[in-house]
């Protein structure tokens, strides 16, 4: 929770006056001080439920914020408290071989991140002092760091006024303020609006509001009006528009190689080093299966492997990257 929050999670002093909703043809102006209260109060007992809105530590809520991409926060809170057993500090995560970072990462999936916070961590001790930066541009220079999670990081460690704007975001400020889809809107003008709407004295709780309201209640497919926080500014509501049946088709991740890399690794995270072989034995994978799987594991950074196991052969051995 921010510093800058009063007693009850509201932000101190007075609010910004003005519509919170607009149409396409009225310019949306900011929410009105109503709309901040109802938001803030609804937040209250959801901002301190997961262990990282219960501290300010730019560490803590970096890794917090890796862990979280492409990732529901229930699933997140056994790894990160797992993880920062671990590697309790920044030193000590930019010093631990990366096979031991992988290994920590446990199975949250998409291990990719894993090496990126781990050359992240890097980066920050032997190029920025030691010192995670508190500037979203600075943040972005960080392997692993898109525009998003460099602003959920600026605003709840360090407090800086900077919207963090996702899906549910721009589907919360589409609807509220301009009664329509969020496709419908410039995602330009979507993002200036979600900037305008931050409170300042507040952002970081600011912007973990939206989120939670745009994962609870705000969804894409059944939005829960009636316990909505903004229902009463909402032109969405107004108007009786209905969601929109989602257009992307999900690949089935039964079969797919995505599941081939996974068991892979498992198995590598187990016994350090195998041959082709082995995992297709213990996976119960065809080899060439195996082979897709090792070469896209290798090209992320996460396992090594010789040319020879690139290649298939099932002598060949394949371990986790150090």
């Amino acid at each position: 929770m921010d510093r800058a929050q009063g007693r009850r999670g509201r932000p101190a002093g007075p609010g910004t006056d003005g519509l919170l909703g607009a149409t396409t043809e009225a310019a949306p102006t900011p929410p009105t001080t109503r709309d901040r209260e109802a938001l803030f109060e609804w937040f209250v007992p959801r901002s301190r439920v997961y262990p990282w809105r219960r501290t300010r530590d730019p560490y803590r809520i970096l890794v917090s914020e890796v862990m979280l991409q492409q990732t529901q926060a229930a699933r997140v809170v056994g790894a990160y408290r797992s993880f920062l057993r671990s590697f309790p500090s920044l030193p000590s995560l930019a010093k631990a071989r990366r096979s031991a970072v992988v290994s920590a990462w446990g199975g949250l999936g998409y291990p990719r991140r894993a090496v990126a916070l781990s050359q992240a961590a890097r980066a920050i001790v032997d190029d920025l002092g030691g010192t995670v930066p508190s500037e979203p541009t600075a943040l972005q220079e960080l392997p692993g760091i898109g525009p998003y999670t460099a602003a959920a990081v600026a605003s709840i460690a360090f407090g800086v006024p900077v919207a963090a704007v996702d899906t549910n975001v721009r589907r919360i400020v589409a609807r509220v303020a301009f009664g329509t889809h969020a496709d419908e809107i410039a995602p330009a003008d979507l993002a200036a609006l979600a900037q305008r709407w931050l409170d300042p004295r507040a952002p970081g709780a600011w912007n973990q509001a939206l989120m939670d309201l745009g994962r609870e209640v705000c969804r894409p497919a059944r939005p829960r009006c009636d316990a909505c926080p903004l229902a009463s500014s909402c032109r969405f509501r107004a108007r009786g528009a209905q969601p929109r049946a989602s257009r992307k088709k999900h690949p089935s991740f039964e079969g797919s190689l995505r599941q081939a890399r996974g068991a892979v690794l498992r198995e590598l995270r187990a016994a350090r080093s195998c041959t082709v072989a082995m995992l297709a034995r213990s996976t119960g994978l065809p080899i060439d299966r195996v082979t897709e799987a090792v070469r896209g594991l290798e090209a992320d950074g996460i396992a090594r492997a010789t040319r020879a196991a690139a290649e298939g052969h099932p002598r060949a051995r394949v371990g986790l990257a150090d």
